[in-house]
């Protein structure tokens, strides 16, 4: 090689890289290239022997020296009539391989010609410059701003609603912008205003509002997230029972159907305990105590919260608000607290349901294995912990009652359910039905029974997830230690079953706690009748109410 075209190529090496599909070489397989770097050095050597090789180099030499435009594309057409029948081939035609099938859409090759030097513009740049594309900001630190058509409509609302003398509002007047402005349940009338009133002044202007609910783009937030940030306190990620209290307070203040409260604040601070319990056994999945965003938004709170809010009579608010729900929780619960004490014991907590349940689960729930106790007694359980134990017995078909109920069952903690672990808590069963004359039912029996319900994926080991999928699966744990439901579902009373029918959105727990508030208001207009009086809130203890 002479020294000169040595000089062009390393001069072209500083400017450029060639395409190898410009050398117009026979078909070679990537692998063979790879596996013989010398047959790589040979080409090239083969190529720079070309006649029109080294002119061709020292003209684009020449022509990005002196920046002009390089169009090569007759230069290397030219070259590649010579080449192509000047390269001598690396294969003797009898022994050269077949080339592969081409197509207009599978070729490499064909698809590297899309971008030829020819449509690109020089040689020398092959790869061009990517298109700009302008992507709008969609991340946000502190939550998408309002646009300028939203921001002015909810400032005309504000402008509207702030119209007085004291460019503010006290925390009375504050409930018609929660509604009409932040279209917000009114209950949370009273949490927003403490939000925006840091300083406690009694009074939140016009400026303060706007900073908080528009600059801050509470504005373009969803309602669970709204909801959310209001309520939690500062620096938290998370909400607490406590935090609901402020609501659950306003709510008992104002709501229509909760006025014959007003007079008894001890029954307002039951009713407000009991709520929140309800609100964090289903929603709360983690358990914890601790509310995130994500359970918040997952549950349905935020749509019980505006049905309250739109619904005069409570009791149709069947989710967490019903004050039916909460008098047969606190009467079930007062009934077995003889001592009035406000705790239970073993004791107490067999007598439930007409000593439905079976001593083995009893002691598997004062051992706290579905839930620790939040009553700091050993061996009592508390109003909240009675609270988690009635609703999931009387509802298995919810999440959180199965989960309650499969720890109970799951002696040794391993997640699955076993043949032996189920024949341990069914024993006891098997004995009360000889003791009441009924003819028993062999664990085998059983087994297979439970088996052909739940199908699960691994025979005889039965896992959370087989539960779920099966919307029988409450009754499993009824036949194992609850007698009275397993009979009941054993008989099949026709009646229930076309209740359920004509209300399919009812859940058990509704049901229940229907059939049983109807029962204890005929036992107290019963009582009523014999004491001769009707004023229930005088009697001491023998009745809640």
């Amino acid at each position: 090689m002479s020294l000169s075209i040595k000089m062009d190529i390393d001069a072209v090496e500083d400017v450029t890289c060639l395409d190898p599909e410009l050398l117009q070489l026979p078909d070679v397989s990537p692998f063979a290239l790879k596996a013989s770097p010398q047959l790589v050095e040979d080409l090239f050597s083969q190529w720079l022997s070309l006649p029109g090789t080294g002119h061709l180099v020292k003209s684009l030499i020449d022509d990005a020296k002196s920046g002009t435009i390089v169009n090569a594309s007759t230069n290397f057409s030219t070259l590649n009539a010579v080449g192509s029948h000047s390269l001598p081939s690396m294969f003797p035609s009898s022994n050269a391989p077949p080339l592969s099938p081409r197509s207009s859409s599978g070729s490499p090759r064909t698809s590297r010609q899309k971008s030829s030097p020819s449509a690109l513009g020089s040689p020398l740049k092959l790869v061009s410059e990517p298109m700009q594309e302008i992507i709008p900001q969609f991340y946000f630190q502190n939550g998408c701003p309002p646009t300028k058509e939203l921001k002015e409509q909810c400032l005309s609302q504000i402008n509207h609603l702030f119209n007085n003398p004291l460019n503010g509002l006290q925390i009375d007047e504050f409930k018609a912008v929660t509604k009409e402005v932040c279209k917000l349940p009114s209950f949370l009338s009273s949490a927003l205003f403490r939000k925006i009133d840091v300083d406690w002044t009694g009074i939140v202007t016009r400026d303060a509002f706007v900073k908080y609910w528009v600059n801050g783009n509470m504005l373009t937030m969803d309602i669970a997230t709204q909801i959310f940030e209001i309520l939690k306190r500062p620096g938290c990620k998370y909400l607490t029972q406590v935090d609901f209290k402020p609501v659950l307070r306003e709510l008992l203040a104002t709501h229509p159907g909760l006025e014959f409260l007003r007079n008894t604040p001890e029954f307002q601070d039951r009713y407000a305990e009991t709520v929140i319990y309800r609100i964090f056994y289903h929603i709360n999945r983690s358990g914890n105590g601790r509310l995130t965003l994500r359970e918040l938004k997952r549950g349905s709170l935020v749509a019980a919260m505006q049905h309250a809010d739109e619904e005069e009579d409570i009791n149709k608010v069947l989710r967490y608000f019903s004050y039916e729900h909460f008098y047969v929780i606190y009467c079930k619960f007062w009934e077995l607290d003889t001592d009035h004490d406000f705790f239970i014991d073993r004791e107490n907590l067999i007598r439930y349901g007409n000593h439905a349940l079976t001593y083995r689960i009893v002691d598997r729930i004062f051992s706290q294995a579905p839930r620790k106790f939040t009553s700091e007694v050993e061996g009592k359980m508390g109003y909240e912990d009675f609270v988690y134990f009635m609703l999931s017995e009387e509802d298995k078909s919810s999440q959180p009652s199965l989960e309650y109920w499969f720890k109970c069952i799951d002696l040794d903690g391993n997640g699955v359910l076993t043949p032996n672990e189920m024949q341990f808590f069914y024993e006891e069963q098997l004995h009360r039905m000889e003791c009441m004359a009924q003819e028993p039912v062999l664990f085998e029996d059983i087994l297979c029974q439970i088996i052909d319900m739940i199908a699960p994926e691994r025979e005889y080991c039965i896992t959370p997830q087989d539960l779920k999928r099966c919307k029988l699966s409450g009754n499993v744990f009824n036949i194992l230690f609850n007698l009275n439901k397993f009979v009941a579902f054993e008989s099949r009373d026709p009646f229930l079953i076309r209740q359920e029918r004509e209300e399919p959105t009812l859940t058990e727990w509704d049901r229940f706690a229907h059939r049983e508030y109807i029962r204890l208001s005929m036992e107290e207009d019963v009582e009523d009748a014999s004491n001769g009086s009707a004023e229930v809130w005088d009697e001491s203890l023998e009745a809640p109410f």
